[in-house]
Parts: C-alpha cells; sequence; structure tokens
C-alpha cells in the first residue's frame, strides 16, 4: 500500500519490478478507504436543551376590601343652632368689669408662688414606688483578691453608666512598690461578667484615690502610694496612660488620698487636677503637651499657721506639716474648701490665700497656707468630709466622718458641730451627701449595729433626717466577715444607684429605694428648720 494517512487515500501497488521499469510511466487501480472516526464522533452527538418546560402561573386574590359609610352626625335643627348661639353669647363689659377688680389681688398672688420655695428641687416621678434596697451586681477582680488587695476607691464616670475600681491597701505595711489595679465596668453591656471587667489597667503601685473627668466619660485619674498622679484614657485598651507627674521635686511624697478635677478659670472647657496627700500639701496640676502634669499652683497646711479658735483653747498646734485625708468644695462659693486631717480636725480653707506657707520649699511654685478656720476635732483623725450640694450660703453646712465612728454635721459658720452622730464603735471610712436629696446622706464604716448590739461586718449606713436625726433611717450589710466598706459614691446620673466598695476587694452597686431618691417638698426648710433647732 502507498498514500497518505492524513488524507485517508491508499493505493494498492504490485511487486517491484526491475530497476529499469521502475521509471517507467503506468497506472494501476486504486482503492480508497474512507475514514470512519469523523462519522462516528458526530452519530454519538445530540441536541439537547436547558430550559425547563413552561411554568404554570395563577393569581389569586387576598385582600379583601368592604367598605361602607354611615353616617353619624345628627342635622341641628335652626331651633338648637339658635338656642346655642344664644348660650355663648358674652357680657364682655361685665367681664372686662370683672377683671379689672381682681387684677390686682392675681398679680399679687402670682408674685408669691413666684417667691415662694416651697417646691425648690422638687421633681415629679412617675414612676411606682419603691421601699426596697436591692444588691444589682457584685463586682470583682479575682486576681486583685488573689493578692488579698482591697477597693481603695470607686467613681462613676460622666454618664453614670460605668464605675471604676482602684485595688491598694489601705492597712499597715508598704505596699509602694506593690502591684495594683483600676477596673471599669459598663453596666449598660449586655452580657455584664461581673468577675471580668471591661478594662483592667496594671498600676505599679497601689491606687489610693479614683475621679473621673466631670465631662469626658473616658478620662480617669488615680493618686498613687509613691505620690504620683496618673491619668488614663479608658477607650485606649493598648496604653492608656496619657498624663502623669512622674517622681520630682514637686511629687508629692506621701501617698495621694484624694484626686478631684477643677474647672479651669481661665479656660472655660479644660479643667484641672487636684490633688491631696499627707504630706501636708494640696496640689493643682495642668496638663502638659508631652504627657506630664505640671505644677501649677500648691497649698500647704502647717500647724503654726493655722489660726487657733477662742473656744478651742485646749488645741496646742503643733509645728509640723498638717497630714491632709480628704477635701471637699463648697458648692456656692468655688474658692472655699474643707479639708480633713489627721489630727482630727476640720479646717475651713480659701483658694484666695496669698499668704506663703512656711518654712519654704523646694517646690517650682510657691505654696500658700489656706487654711482661715478650725473646727471642733473628732477623737482621731477625719477620714472623710463632704459639702452639702444643696444648703444656702446662710448655714453652709458639711459633714466629717473619722476614726471615733462619728458624723459631724457642721455649719462653717460656727467651730462646734449643729450634730454629732455614734455610728459605730470602729471607724468610718466615708461619708457623702446624696445628690438628689437633701435630708439624705450615707456613710461607711467596718461595723454595724444590729438589734443594738454591735456585729463586726462592714455597712453602709443611709440617713434619713426627715424621718430621724439620731439613727438611721437603713443599714445595708456590705461584707459578711469583719470586713470594713472603705469607700462609697452616689450616681448623679442613674440616682437610685450606690457603689460600696470594702476590703475583700468586692464592689456592690445598690439599687436604692424611692424613699432615698425623690425630693419631697419643703426639705430645704426642713433642713434649715433642724439645723436652727439645733443651734437653738
Amino acid at each position: 500500500f502507498h498514500g497518505n494517512p492524513r488524507s485517508g487515500q491508499w493505493e494498492l501497488v504490485g511487486p517491484r519490478p526491475p530497476l529499469a521499469a521502475m521509471f517507467a510511466d503506468g497506472t494501476a487501480p486504486g482503492a480508497a478507504v474512507e475514514s470512519l472516526w469523523r462519522s462516528a464522533r458526530s452519530a454519538r452527538c445530540e441536541a439537547k436543551s436547558c430550559q425547563t418546560g413552561t411554568i404554570s402561573t395563577a393569581e389569586a386574590a387576598v385582600q379583601s376590601q368592604t367598605s361602607r359609610d354611615a353616617s353619624v352626625q345628627t342635622d341641628q335643627s335652626k331651633d338648637a343652632v339658635q338656642d346655642f348661639q344664644q348660650e355663648v353669647q358674652v357680657d364682655y363689659s361685665s367681664l372686662l368689669s370683672f377683671l379689672q377688680r381682681v387684677e390686682d389681688a392675681v398679680i399679687r398672688e402670682l408674685n408669691k408662688n413666684w417667691r415662694s420655695r416651697a417646691f425648690d428641687g422638687f421633681e415629679v416621678n412617675w414612676t411606682d414606688q419603691n421601699e426596697t434596697v436591692l444588691c444589682l451586681h457584685t463586682l470583682s477582680y479575682p486576681e486583685a483578691q488573689d493578692q488579698n488587695l482591697q477597693v481603695t476607691s470607686v467613681s462613676w464616670n460622666a454618664t453614670g453608666s460605668v464605675v471604676a475600681c482602684s485595688y491598694g491597701r489601705l492597712d499597715a505595711g508598704n505596699w509602694s512598690t506593690a502591684k495594683s489595679y483600676v477596673c471599669t465596668w459598663n453596666l449598660d453591656r449586655r452580657g455584664l461578667n461581673p468577675q471580668r471587667p471591661d478594662l483592667v489597667v496594671d498600676v505599679p503601685s497601689s491606687v489610693m484615690s479614683l475621679a473621673f473627668h466631670p465631662s469626658q466619660p473616658s478620662l480617669i485619674a488615680g493618686g498613687l502610694f509613691s505620690g504620683e498622679l496618673v491619668v488614663w484614657d479608658t477607650s485606649r485598651t493598648e496604653d492608656p496612660v496619657i498624663w502623669r507627674t512622674g517622681m520630682t521635686d514637686d511629687t508629692h511624697t506621701d501617698p495621694v488620698y484624694q484626686v478631684n478635677w477643677l474647672p479651669d478659670a481661665k479656660h472655660r472647657n479644660l479643667c484641672r487636677l487636684l490633688s491631696v496627700s499627707t504630706d501636708g500639701k494640696i496640689l493643682v496640676w495642668r496638663e502638659e503637651r508631652d504627657g506630664r502634669l505640671a505644677l501649677a499652683e500648691g497649698f500647704a497646711m502647717v500647724a503654726q499657721q493655722i489660726p487657733r479658735s477662742a473656744q478651742l483653747r485646749k488645741f496646742a498646734w503643733g509645728e509640723a506639716a498638717v497630714g491632709v485625708t480628704s477635701l471637699s468644695f463648697s458648692h456656692f462659693d468655688p474658692r472655699v474648701f474643707v479639708v480633713g486631717v489627721e489630727g482630727g480636725y476640720s479646717l475651713k480653707c480659701s483658694t484666695a490665700a496669698e499668704t506663703l506657707a512656711l518654712p519654704r520649699t523646694g517646690s517650682s511654685v510657691p505654696l500658700r497656707a489656706p487654711a482661715d478656720f478650725a473646727f471642733s476635732p473628732h477623737g482621731g483623725p477625719v477620714y472623710s468630709v463632704s459639702c452639702s450640694p444643696f444648703h444656702r450660703q446662710v448655714l453652709n453646712l458639711f459633714l466629717s466622718c473619722g476614726t471615733d465612728g462619728q458624723v459631724h454635721l457642721h455649719s462653717m459658720l460656727q467651730p462646734h458641730p449643729l450634730l454629732s452622730l455614734q455610728l459605730s464603735k470602729k471607724y468610718l471610712f466615708c461619708v457623702r451627701w446624696s445628690p438628689v436629696r437633701p435630708l439624705v446622706f450615707a456613710a461607711a464604716s467596718g461595723e454595724g449595729n444590729c438589734n443594738n448590739c454591735f456585729c463586726f461586718s462592714g455597712e453602709v449606713h443611709l440617713f434619713d433626717f426627715g424621718k430621724s436625726s439620731q439613727k438611721p433611717a437603713l443599714s445595708i450589710q456590705q461584707a459578711a466577715d469583719e470586713s470594713p466598706v472603705y469607700c462609697l459614691e452616689f450616681n448623679a446620673r442613674q440616682t437610685r444607684l450606690l457603689a460600696a466598695g470594702d476590703a475583700t476587694g468586692t464592689v456592690r452597686v445598690w439599687q436604692l429605694s424611692s424613699d432615698f431618691t425623690e425630693q419631697g417638698p419643703r426639705e430645704m426648710n426642713h433642713l434649715e428648720q433642724l439645723a436652727s433647732e439645733i443651734t437653738d
């Protein structure tokens, strides 16, 4: 066979001829073999369609509508219209004469109501009355509790939804280098875990005091055992520290037991930071761009510069620095504040003081002596003071408490207390006036009074002068053992909440009953009357 395999054409040839015959012309019949590959492949191909058959559809009405007009207005007869028109006719001349006769009396009564203070601070509350106090949350940080750290301070943020606590030690011992924590919980967060704070800040020294910024919810300041001040931004989880004092010649040399945010007199939208320490100094700090807190002004409590009252002749002032433990500003004069000191006294002070403190220190700014009035002492150090946010300039009341277990109700106008309440045989660590009730305050103690016998367990005492001026309206057991309650704070935004921290490392959030949160009429007058009766 001879042919082309690609074309499928082949020829059959005979035996090879001799060499000479090979070059002769000749023709032989051929045989054609047709390829079947293409035809077989084509036969297997089928035309198919991917379109389904026609889809059956049907429409059905499911909305029905029925309407009917009906007249409900009766037609008035002409007589009825005339009677109605006659009924509404007014004798305007008589009305004018009447209004002119009563005008003076009405205006006199309106002016009298406008000047009345009978309902000062009273707000209508449409919620149901509730006489019970409930524990809404029991918050803790297990790692801090494992180290036997105590809750040293609590604070609510500007929205009232976040509570923060600091951990440290308030009892004896050098804890300046012990690690501690600042923890926050958002109580409005869904899925709140009471033992897992939303934020935990590790601090190299015990944190003794906390204060949230009054208008910026994420900023919180802390005073440390080492004497430093630190400001954290809780919205920054990686590195929350934004300002700090560092250890300089201006830094406190003793623990900082209280921090406060103060409005900046020169810049409306800014605040300065105030710190209080048992080294006798009250320092005001300003924020610098490089993350430092720089000293702006300061005061020093020196015993020999504190005025002595003629009614306190038995007290002999020393010449050492007076350790300051607490401070509260007047709500009526931003220059006036009260401090509690380790010597047992409460002192009225002024930021307008000009006298320099003695002796001169190595501070970068001159320190001034602010004290201008001394009140009768407690039987031991004063741990907390709280100025009334309600009372008028007439008396300017404040509360103080200390290691003698007493709460003193004071007027800034006289040295002796208006009232002394013996709440405990042990220490009272904190006292706070209610932000919504002029007659209510709370105190934190290291023991409670159960059926007239003292049981050693930390309690929160709620006083209502409208019910009694001698005993608490309610005492809430915070801790089951002998652990004292060290700190407490009312919530100024969500006014039914009260947070209290104790020595077990636990923060309890209490929901107060309406009895303690709803102001009744004439409460201000009641407080003035109570103070007047005691004074008389």
